[in-house]
């Protein structure tokens, strides 16, 4: 996986940054720290901007949670009491007392959901549907969803920034290199 992402990154730059978020965050097993931290380090052996690095993952977390958006917006009780009953609920051990408690939560704090669970990982993905099933205006949504992730983007892509000045100051034995 590491692999994919960094040859992504090396051959594509910011686009393959935007890609990769968009991606992680639809399928949020990937994980946006290597791919946020590896596109810090490279600001400090590329000619990549923190600036451009940290608008490029934006916008792609941004795109990912549209789309995540949009699915809850189709979805309904109905169709969430049958995915809870199907073999795959009954295997992922959903229950619909769950749901139903998770529903009333995100009604609750809503907006404080959005934002904060934007932090959380796995979770920063997943509240976006939601909020598309709670019909949340998009013009709440979206501000909500880009402060947040910048917010987190900035902090990671920052930590590989660090990363990456310090790695000329580590004294790494090279026999660590050879298998």
């Amino acid at each position: 996986m590491e692999d994919l992402i960094l040859n992504t990154i090396n051959e594509l730059g910011y686009i393959g940054i935007l890609l990769l978020i968009t991606i992680e965050n639809i399928f949020p097993p990937i994980p946006s720290e290597v791919i946020l931290t590896f596109g810090g380090f490279l600001t400090t052996f590329s000619r990549m901007s923190i600036w451009k690095v940290s608008v490029s993952s934006t916008i792609g977390s941004v795109l990912g949670a549209i789309l995540l958006y949009s699915v809850g917006r189709v979805l309904n009780i109905e169709r969430i009491d049958s995915f809870v009953d199907s073999k795959i609920g009954k295997k992922l051990h959903l229950r619909k007392e769950d749901i139903k408690k998770a529903g009333k939560w995100f009604n609750k704090y809503e907006n404080k959901a959005v934002f904060i669970c934007r932090f959380v990982p796995i979770v920063r993905s997943l509240i976006s549907i939601p909020a598309g099933i709670s019909k949340m205006k998009m013009s709440i949504f979206l501000p909500l969803t880009t402060i947040g992730s910048f917010v987190w983007n900035v902090v990671l892509i920052y930590l590989g920034k660090v990363a990456g000045e310090a790695w000329h100051n580590m004294n790494i034995p090279s026999f660590l290199f050879y298998y």
